[in-house]
């Protein structure tokens, strides 16, 4: 199971997700989050692991500038939309920066999976939504809402994972990939390092049925 490690603002947790098989590395570029990225460290870390994993820069209704300009200077590979940007925007993204683009769907209820379906990105993030934030809240949302979920976009789960309950989740959801940021940090932020290698163990051993 692929695994993203989100809310990434230092180097030291950087080179242990990679350490631990990190498929990706996101890095938030909102500064209302707690897990806010420096853009200094955000080209530090870009820089030093581009080569070794995705690049993730995670968005809350930037404008398009700002997606390019951080993409070329961050060295990401991909974008992550958190906000709520529509199906144009969202092709732009990909149009000028040329990287693959992941849409986060807020999820409440069964509405927002099937509405996601007008999104053709190169992966959908279901999040926990209705709560009027924008991701990283800790708390998760009924597993079961995606369980017969078939879509030709890739998927990754996300919201209030951590090592004790993302075996489960995979089991249910079946999904590409999952992300996690709270469920393992010490304080927003900074990752908890034995937490973070529980959660890739837990992770990498869940049986999932043959694609």
């Amino acid at each position: 199971m692929k695994v993203k490690i989100c809310g990434i603002t230092n180097g030291e947790d950087a080179e242990e997700a990679v350490g631990l098989g990190a498929w990706a590395i996101g890095m938030i570029h909102y500064a209302d989050s707690p897990r806010y990225c420096e853009p200094s460290d955000a080209a530090e870390i870009g820089a030093s692991f581009r080569r070794q994993r995705e690049i993730v820069g995670v968005f809350v209704n930037p404008t398009l500038d700002e997606v390019t300009d951080a993409a070329e200077n961050h060295s990401l590979s991909m974008i992550q939309l958190s906000g709520e940007e529509g199906t144009q925007f969202c092709t732009e993204v990909q149009r000028r920066t040329g990287l693959k683009v992941i849409k986060a769907i807020h999820v409440a209820s069964a509405a927002e999976i099937h509405a996601a379906e007008v999104y053709r990105t190169d992966y959908h993030l279901f999040d926990k939504g209705g709560d009027g934030t924008w991701g990283g809240t800790g708390t998760t949302f009924d597993w079961n809402l995606l369980k017969d979920h078939h879509s030709g976009v890739p998927s990754i789960l996300a919201g209030g994972l951590n090592p004790d309950n993302v075996t489960e989740a995979i089991a249910v959801t079946r999904p590409d990939a999952v992300d996690v940021a709270s469920g393992v940090e010490s304080e927003p932020g900074y990752k908890d390092h034995f937490a973070m290698a529980r959660f890739f163990e837990a992770a990498r051993y869940t049986p999932v049925a043959a694609e």
